[in-house]
């Protein structure tokens, strides 16, 4: 399989640091490096004008991660609230998106974009989860995401207390008193 040589014009996670140059699949590099402005291709007139531009890219980068962690100074300790409808079980009717994510943190003072926000896996239930947002390639903040059916609902979720629906708290004492009636039962 054919890969692409690129030079990176910024630290990209899992894949290397500013100015190293980097083999990566056609459709990877065509369809997000190259259009973020990630990289260059490694030819001979790139590898020129990188090296002539290096310091002030280096500049740039060191004055953008300066400002990222002075804003993740700010916003440590993040947390969001995003309420949605959910089944008795507390799976969600769908699911809670980066989309959804960064808007809620804007809303709490925070202006991001969808593509900073990380999520290790879709959020599908309610309670708290945690994700990442990123603020720059080299710093980035965590973020708890409560996600739950109502604001009170919410505000229990924050102070640690279970959310167990109703239903279930029946199902636990009818378990109970299987349980001692089972005992009083003469043995055959």
């Amino acid at each position: 399989m054919s890969q692409t040589e690129l030079i990176l014009l910024q630290r990209v996670e899992h894949l290397g640091q500013m100015g190293d140059v980097v083999r990566v699949k056609p459709g990877y590099a065509r369809n997000f490096l190259l259009p973020q402005g990630k990289a260059l291709r490694a030819n001979a007139q790139n590898r020129a004008r990188f090296d002539t531009e290096r310091a002030q890219l280096e500049a740039q980068n060191i004055k953008r991660r300066e400002e990222a962690e002075r804003l993740a100074e700010r916003m440590q300790g993040l947390s969001v609230t995003i309420i949605r409808q959910a089944g008795e079980s507390g799976g969600l009717y769908g699911s809670v998106t980066t989309r959804d994510i960064a808007v809620a943190a804007t809303e709490a003072g925070l202006t991001i974009t969808r593509n900073q926000v990380v999520l290790e896996h879709p959020i599908k239930s309610l309670g708290l989860i945690g994700a990442r947002i990123a603020l720059h390639p080299e710093v980035s903040i965590p973020v708890t995401v409560n996600v739950a059916r109502s604001a009170e609902e919410a505000e229990r979720q924050a102070r640690g207390e279970a959310t167990v629906p109703e239903e279930d708290s029946f199902v636990l004492e009818t378990e109970d008193t299987v349980e001692e009636t089972e005992g009083d039962a003469p043995e055959a």
